[in-house]
């Protein structure tokens, strides 16, 4: 899915996907390398496309973003305030996802790294209720 080459502005509303990827007492996070919220952590995600399943978008994303393959283990949550996207109506799909491994940045991520999840205390837009929704499971 591209967004509209005349105003700029995605479909809306418009479909996005998180992977929540935990090893023990780590996160995996990526650092923005575009806005919004260039330069902030942010769960490795992205924009699924026409035609494409959610459970292959995270995947995809999380192989994209971080270089890592994974698998989806469960839904965590759906986030959909129409004001959570300064690009738009934006509903997203958190899943937790299983992978391991040393990630390397890619895409539009600038860094890819774990994370303790103890000392995680600022995250892009609404990442960090994500974060909290999975620490109350």
């Amino acid at each position: 899915m591209t967004a509209c080459d005349e105003c700029g502005q995605w479909a809306q509303p418009s479909l996005a996907v998180d992977a929540v990827v935990i090893r023990g007492e780590e996160v995996l996070l990526i650092r923005r390398g575009k806005q919004p919220w260039k330069g902030m952590l942010a769960f490795p995600g992205g924009f699924v496309d026409k035609g494409e399943d959610p459970e292959v978008a995270v995947i995809r994303e999380l192989k994209e973003e971080c270089g890592l393959d994974g698998e989806v283990v469960h839904l965590l949550c759906v986030k959909g305030d129409p004001n959570r996207d300064p690009r738009g109506h934006v509903i997203s799909i958190a899943y937790v996802v299983s992978a391991d491994g040393e990630p390397t940045a890619g895409d539009d991520a600038a860094s890819a790294e774990w994370h303790n999840i103890s000392q995680v205390e600022e995250m892009a837009g609404d990442h960090m209720s994500i974060l909290e929704d999975f620490k109350n499971l």
